[in-house]
């Protein structure tokens, strides 16, 4: 069963997976897993996502793509927006990794504890 099957049987309701099985390694995994962010996305809006992403963010190609105007293309992808959480792409360094950086040289004290000092 694929993700867009998936998402037809659940109806866009939110659901927990139980089982995941690594195919050709004789493999299961068994807890509580939540799909991915995109994955749980409506089929239309999984189709929208993907057509972004395939026409590298022009709006304009959007437009062509789906017959409908920059501001209906702005809306849809703020209403997906609001769905998804956004990863932090430069957190903050754990103690560890300052500390290493530290005893290599990498940093000075100063550096260090300004680091381990900074609001998270």
């Amino acid at each position: 069963m694929d993700w867009q099957e998936l998402t037809n049987l659940t109806g866009s309701q939110p659901f927990v997976v139980e089982r995941v099985r690594l195919t050709g390694r004789g493999v299961a995994i068994e807890g509580e897993f939540e799909p991915p962010q995109l994955a749980q996305l409506s089929i239309e809006d999984q189709v929208f996502v993907t057509a972004f992403v395939r026409c590298h963010g022009s709006i304009k190609e959007m437009e062509r793509i789906f017959g409908v105007s920059y501001p209906t293309i702005k809306s849809r992808l703020n209403r997906i927006a609001q769905r998804l959480d956004f990863v932090d792409t430069d957190p903050a360094p754990s103690r560890a990794d300052v500390i290493d950086r530290l005893q290599r040289g990498e940093i000075s004290a100063q550096e260090a504890l300004r680091e381990l000092e900074a609001p998270k």
